[in-house]
This record gives C-alpha cells, structure tokens and sequence, in this order.
C-alpha cells in the first residue's frame, strides 16, 4: 500500500480530496502549550484488495516506541474503519486513493521527539516524526 503523510496545521477531506493549511513542517515551537494539529493523509489501496473493508489506526508515539498519553491516561490515537470501494471508472490494476484528514486538538506535549505511526489492517505502513521544541517567548 503507497502512504503519503504530511504534518499540518489544518486539512480536510471533500470530494476526494485533502485541503491542507500550513503542511510540511516537522517542528514546532509549542512545548506544554494546547497545540492543534493534523495529520493529511492519502492511502493508495492496491486493486486487488478493494472493494473492502479495512481498518486504521493512527497512534503518538514517544522516541522510545511508546503510545503517548493525554492527561486522562488514554493514548493519544485516532482509530476507524473505512470502506474502500472501486469506481467503475478506474482501470483495472489501478490502485485507489483514499484521503484522510485526522485533527488533534489541544495536545499538550513536553520538549522533546515523537513520532506518528499508521497501521492499516494491524501492520505498519508509515510513520512520520517531528520534534516539539520550546515556546517562543516574546
């Protein structure tokens, strides 16, 4: 499965499309400060695995490999299922695009690296780090 995932500062999925704000950037200057933050998204289903269902899982992880945690002690993850169907349109073999826009808001996180990590159908196809550093102070 080709992934494509690009942290932002806002997306949104319409009409098959993902509307990004603020993509692309792997730091941010917001330690222990509420941080909104999305994760944009594109899926490239093989052919021959649609039509189908298939479930994700979109989970923060800290540098050691363990799932982050928000203040209530519940991992900080986004969980779902999709239903990836194959228009009649498309050529045969054709891999299909699926995007998705996820959105975090409020996160609080400590000076230091983290990572995000995406499974789809329990295994692992992407991830993608980025670091928080300290808040600008003016």
């Amino acid at each position: 499965m080709n992934v494509t995932m690009l942290l932002c500062d806002a997306a949104t999925e319409a009409d098959g499309k993902l509307y990004i704000l603020g993509g692309g950037w792997s730091q941010v200057a917001a330690a222990d400060t509420p941080l909104n933050l999305a994760l944009a998204i594109k899926l490239g289903v093989p052919w021959d695995e649609t039509p189908g269902q298939h479930s994700f899982k979109l989970a923060l992880m800290n540098l050691d490999g363990e799932l982050v945690e928000n203040p209530e002690g519940d991992g900080i993850q986004a969980v779902g299922q999709m239903d990836v169907s194959r228009p009649d349109t498309v050529k045969q073999g054709t891999d299909i695009d699926v995007p998705i826009a996820i959105t975090f808001n409020g996160l609080r996180l400590p000076v230091g690296g983290y990572r995000w990590e995406l499974e789809i159908n329990d295994e692992p196809v992407a991830r993608i780090p980025f670091t928080v550093l300290a808040a600008a102070t003016t």
